[in-house]
């Protein structure tokens, strides 16, 4: 049995408390855009605790590099972790955090095997709606020609702008809002056709396996008849012709007739 690497071991031994921590900065993100009256020490709490979750993740990614064997490979090949652990510390905005944290929670999802990709799709949208809706009326709200007020509006909208139905009752007014917009319509885009091509496999597979049913059903088919053909020569071959049959089977008559043909050639 192959031993696993101490990369993957920490990778294994992580999985759950940065998914846990995810929820927990999903929480704090979220309590004071929900809860626009919060005090500034409840806002100051939040923001600490989305900072300390970040950090988590920080260094979650330079402990893996610094387990890795090849680091120069590591870092090529984790070039999206990398830009998320360094995007909020060039610029320390809220949405960056969020934005870095969601990467880095997806990647890491991505890598446990145990979670299936339906599973990981529904995450996905479950997470984007949430955070989309969230961002979008955090920036939107104080707007003065903004229309996206209440956390419904948001909710709403988000889920029109990931299915790209737009129906415009709903539409941010700002720069970063529109930004937001964009993701959410890249991001829904690519779930999608996620979904799209998952169901499509099932398919496939599906009309695959029965295909292969059918196929060897139609195998044993023709195994049997060969099989039947085979025995039908061989009881031909023990059985002979047709008279040596009746001669041994004993049968009167057959013995009687040649008798009759003798006497009648004797008599004058």
């Amino acid at each position: 049995m192959n031993q696993q690497s101490p990369q993957a071991r920490w990778e294994n031994h992580t999985q759950r408390p940065l998914l846990a921590l995810a929820v927990v900065f999903a929480a704090a993100y979220a309590v004071p855009i929900v809860d626009s009256g919060a005090s500034r020490a409840l806002a100051t709490g939040c923001t600490v605790v989305e900072w300390v979750v970040w950090a988590a993740f920080a260094a979650d990614y330079l402990m893996r590099l610094a387990l890795s064997g090849r680091r120069r490979e590591f870092v090529r090949t984790h070039w999206l972790d990398l830009c998320a652990v360094v995007l909020p510390i060039l610029q320390p905005l809220r949405l960056l955090r969020m934005v870095a944290t969601l990467i880095l929670v997806g990647r890491r999802a991505r890598m446990a095997s145990q979670i299936r990709l339906t599973t990981y799709v529904a995450g996905a949208v479950v997470g984007l709606l949430m955070f989309g809706s969230l961002a979008v009326l955090s920036v939107e709200r104080d707007s003065p020609r903004g229309n996206i007020k209440t956390l419904g509006d948001a909710v709403w909208w988000s889920f029109t702008t990931m299915t790209t139905v737009g129906y415009g009752d709903h539409a941010p007014t700002t720069g970063l809002g529109r930004m937001i917009a964009v993701g959410l319509m890249l991001s829904g885009i690519a779930l999608l056709g996620v979904v799209t091509a998952n169901i499509a496999a099932w398919f496939i597979a599906r009309f695959e396996k029965d295909d292969v049913e059918e196929r060897r059903q139609t195998a044993a088919i023709e195994a049997l008849t060969e099989e039947v053909r085979a025995l039908r020569a061989e009881v031909a071959a023990l059985t002979g012709p047709p008279g040596a049959v009746t001669a041994r089977s004993g049968i009167p008559g057959a013995v009687a007739a040649p008798s009759a043909a003798v006497s009648s050639a004797a008599s004058p």
